[in-house]
């Protein structure tokens, strides 16, 4: 009897986290998209040749690992 509890808290759960109304659904892959675009259109606007510019989409696709390094090296830890 207590295995049909268990799995019908699991289907509980289940329905709240990954329901149509669930508020946590994947926000974050948008804010990075953003992201990627506007850190591919300054590195593009700041390239100085072809090889800069190829370096560019490797930049953009790393931005986040940027912006984490120079904030800790802004706040010394």
């Amino acid at each position: 009897m207590p295995k049909k509890k268990v799995s019908e808290e699991k289907t509980a759960k289940q329905s709240i986290c990954c329901g149509k109304h669930s508020m946590s659904c994947g926000g974050g892959g948008a804010v990075y998209g953003l992201g990627f675009i506007g850190a591919l259109v300054y590195y593009i606007s700041n390239a100085t040749g072809f090889w800069n510019g190829a370096l560019v989409v490797l930049k953009a696709i790393v931005w986040p690992a940027f912006l984490v390094y120079k904030l800790m090296v802004f706040l010394g830890v």
